[in-house]
């Protein structure tokens, strides 16, 4: 008998086989009961029959033992097949914020458009992309040294970029508003706004500290001055001392 696997039809195909001989061994050996002595050449039929039916056994018997096994390996399969659907599901409902394509939202390392900003000389209505920080790569932060990572995080570092598109998001959106729709609060604001510009940060987006405790809530701790040391080594902004304030330049 080869070594291939069998279905259960074989199997019991090969079963019910061993049964019938089995039977008709017992028949020949009642008869012999009746008949005291049998020929010799029936005794070696009883014989070369009991020797057959001793082999399809074992055969069988393996047949089974690797049907077991087979079926072990099939149970492991099914458990890790569902382990990977689980740690599938997971992933699914747990796409980071900062993760590019993020179902019915926009990407975050596209710029954001502005909104139609009138002219002062009269001229047409134009649009101005704001420039937003891009997320650091999985790849980058691993390049970072150690001793800036410290105990931060790959995820604490994206969402340091986050906030820090907020307050590029907040401030900019008032920029871009008529002073005439303004309040007094966002009109003291955009007023900071225009002394902060120098001819160095024409064409430039930029924010100060002020920018994120405002719009971000940012804490400007030592953990965040690490944190801005990151964001630098990944050529994510550049900083910009002059005039008592330091501008945050997004790259």
């Amino acid at each position: 008998m080869s070594h291939v696997l069998l279905n259960m039809s074989d199997l019991e195909d090969i079963g019910r086989h061993m049964n019938d001989r089995i039977s008709s061994l017992w028949r020949t050996l009642d008869l012999s009961v009746v008949v005291p002595q049998l020929p010799q050449s029936n005794i070696k039929k009883l014989i070369q029959e009991v020797l057959t039916i001793e082999g399809l056994y074992h055969e069988f018997e393996k047949s089974v033992d690797r049907q077991n096994e087979q079926l072990k390996c099939l149970q492991e399969f099914v458990g890790s097949f569902q382990h990977d659907c689980e740690s599938l599901q997971h992933l699914k409902d747990n796409v980071p914020m900062h993760m590019p394509n993020r179902e019915n939202e926009p990407s975050p390392n596209q710029n954001i458009p502005a909104e139609t900003q009138p002219s002062q000389q009269g001229n047409p209505c134009k649009k101005i992309q704001v420039k937003q920080m891009e997320f650091v790569t999985m790849l980058e932060f691993e390049n970072i040294p150690q001793y800036m990572k410290g105990r931060l995080t790959y995820e604490q570092l994206n969402t340091a970029v986050r906030k820090v598109n907020e307050a590029v998001s907040g401030k900019y959106k008032i920029t871009r508003q008529s002073t005439k729709s303004l309040n007094n609060n966002t009109r003291k604001l955009y007023q900071r706004f225009k002394d902060e510009e120098t001819k160095d940060t024409k064409g430039r987006f930029f924010v100060v500290q002020e920018d994120l405790l405002e719009f971000s809530q940012i804490k400007m701790d030592k953990r965040f001055q690490g944190i801005l040391s990151m964001l630098r080594h990944c050529r994510r902004l550049r900083d910009m001392r002059g005039g008592s304030i330091t501008r945050y330049f997004i790259l």
